[in-house]
């Protein structure tokens, strides 16, 4: 055995409601393998109708880590998360166990692919806590103008209502003096990993967004109304930043009506699908598949093959 190769990786990517983790399952059970989440709420405990987190049911026996860890009011990061992932791979590679990242957090995906060199040095808590003061006082919307004359591009990937984000992208360039993307762009290693990238969405931009629309309705017939308030009435609900739960503590809060509350969620989730394939669309793949066209276990044999060919 050549102990100088690399290790094989199965990235299975793409937008949200394209069905990645209906295909990460069908491929796992033809590799012999475990799926590893690269997706940044699917970490959070009680956030599981709202964020999509796969069910038992859906999983059919596929082990699936990296999700449901995190308080829904923690603190997480890319640093962490690339840590944790890899130890997982490696857990996995060591049992003979093919790894299948699968997961629509491109950032979390890139930083981990591409080996990217990760510190603490960019952190300071009190210029972190003066960031927080100025988005309770003026709003997230100002600290994204902000943003987004600092830098640009981190500006066009950050949701204006994803505080949490947008707030450490500034710290960020305050505490270094360079801009996230910047600094992303100029800590990338060789990878660890010998990748085998796939692309997974629907050829019809307006299939995917129906989609998406009747996901959220699905969600809302499977309790999210509830799961929303409980994490309302347990947790900070400043720190919850996934799509669906702001919109509903605003409905909570009699900001607005409950109708008003969906239809924002239904349009920031295709904002959201928007920013992502933006995002994916830079990379290079192995394949790109659409599941408006195929099916789930026509394209998760492609993929198996695709993968064995590159030496998985």
């Amino acid at each position: 055995m050549d102990k100088t190769k690399k290790p094989a990786l199965l990235v299975i990517c793409g937008p949200t409601a394209a069905g990645k983790t209906a295909v990460a399952v069908e491929t796992t059970k033809l590799l012999g393998g475990a799926i590893v989440s690269a997706d940044s709420m699917q970490i959070y405990k009680e956030l599981s109708v709202g964020t999509a987190k796969p069910t038992p049911e859906e999983l059919d026996g596929v082990e699936c880590r990296l999700i449901d860890f995190v308080e829904p009011d923690g603190e997480y990061n890319v640093f962490r998360f690339k840590n944790d992932a890899e130890r997982e791979i490696d857990d996995l590679l060591s049992a003979g166990k093919a790894p299948i990242l699968c997961g629509g957090t491109g950032l979390y995906i890139d930083m981990l692919t591409s080996n990217t060199a990760l510190s603490d040095e960019s952190s300071d808590e009190a210029v972190r806590a003066e960031l927080k003061k100025q988005a309770d006082e003026l709003g997230s919307a100002e600290l994204h103008r902000q943003l987004a004359e600092v830098d640009e591009p981190s500006a066009e990937r950050i949701h204006p209502n994803d505080k949490k984000r947008v707030i450490r992208a500034l710290e960020i360039y305050r505490v270094t003096g360079k801009p996230q993307s910047v600094w992303d762009a100029e800590s990338v290693r060789e990878s660890r990993y010998s990748v085998c990238r796939v692309l997974i969405t629907c050829r019809d931009r307006a299939k995917l967004y129906e989609r998406i629309d009747r996901r959220v309705d699905a969600m809302l017939a499977s309790g999210l109304l509830d799961e929303a308030r409980r994490v309302f009435e347990n947790y900070d609900a400043e720190k919850i930043s996934a799509i669906g739960y702001p919109e509903l503590f605003a409905y909570f809060r009699g900001e607005c009506g409950l109708d008003e509350a969906v239809a924002k969620i239904k349009q920031y989730s295709r904002n959201y699908a928007k920013r992502q394939l933006t995002w994916f669309r830079r990379g290079e793949y192995a394949g790109e598949f659409f599941t408006d066209e195929r099916s789930l276990k026509e394209i998760a044999a492609d993929i198996s093959g695709l993968f064995t060919a590159s030496g998985g």
